[in-house]
């Protein structure tokens, strides 16, 4: 599975002798390359959300570095579509992501994690500009949970679980695991999931923060990519502005958030689609956004 894996970066490259049967079957981006562990699609009666489902059945969609390099090719196609408006990534009912894939990190030395700088590719999701919405059905689990706090919303389906488990591993959460759910849920919360590998129940996610809603699990996708469509109604320049300024809010003080969310503020002053939302307000019409 590993060696697979390790493989991926050569199975991104698009093939064009593949037989018909497997053409079929398998998913592209809009620059037509295959993704082996992932599927890609356009969702919303506008196809303006862009729909990535992690794709490792067998291994509970447990993140290689094949798999998550996809998702970073994935992200990339979707940020330079001008008709996407909003991303979602999902997995399965059974699994979001069961976590990182052991087998591949198992032998692993401390030199080569820090010559290699091991990981520091998956933060690709948290820089995408345009929002994007987890929607985790199952296991969110170490890196899955990671990646699922990487997006900027979360839905969780009503048998959704996370946890930070990778203490019973005898290591700690490597991909923003003790940072970001530290932030979502508080350190007492946090801390008790880190240390004791113990996982939290969809219900115990909304209440602490870190989800924002919870559906049904065969509703969740659909859901989510309604929520998508929301966001993507809406001007993709702004919302671009309105995710950087809330994201600042983790990282700034009070007072130069503040700062910030002012300045950004007056930036859409010089934005096209400010002079048509607010005509449109004072018209009594729906906003054409043009996302200049």
């Amino acid at each position: 599975m590993s060696f697979l894996c390790r493989r991926a970066a050569l199975l991104l490259k698009p093939r064009s002798t593949l037989a018909p049967a497997a053409l079929s079957a398998a998913r592209f981006c809009s620059s037509g390359g295959q993704y082996e562990y992932i599927l890609v699609e356009k969702r919303g009666e506008k196809k303006d959300v862009g729909l990535i489902q992690l794709n490792r059945p067998k291994a509970l969609n447990a993140l290689c570095g094949g798999l998550m390099k996809e998702v970073g090719l994935a992200l990339d196609s979707f940020e330079a579509d001008s008709d996407i408006g909003a991303v979602v990534i999902t997995g399965s009912e059974r699994a979001f992501a069961a976590g990182a894939d052991i087998k591949e990190m198992q032998n692993l030395t401390f030199q080569e994690c820090f010559s290699g700088n091991f990981l520091a590719h998956w933060n690709r999701v948290s820089t995408v500009k345009k929002p994007i919405i987890a929607a985790v059905n199952g296991f969110a689990l170490g890196g899955g949970c990671e990646l699922a706090m990487m997006c900027d919303i979360i839905y969780a389906g009503e048998k959704a679980q996370f946890g930070q488990p990778e203490i019973l591993l005898g290591t700690i959460p490597g991909v923003g695991g003790t940072q970001r759910l530290t932030r979502a849920v508080g350190k007492s919360l946090a801390m008790e999931m880190v240390l004791t590998g113990d996982r939290i129940n969809a219900q115990e996610a909304k209440q602490s923060g870190l989800v924002s809603k919870i559906y049904p699990v065969d509703q969740l996708v659909a859901e989510a990519v309604k929520c998508g469509e929301k966001v993507a109604a809406n001007s993709k320049l702004v919302s671009a502005m309105a995710k950087e300024a809330v994201n600042a809010a983790f990282e700034l003080t009070l007072a130069e958030g503040n700062r910030m969310e002012k300045r950004l503020f007056h930036a859409t002053f010089a934005t096209e689609d400010r002079k048509e939302g607010m005509s449109a307000f004072v018209e009594k019409r729906k906003a054409n956004f043009q996302d200049k």
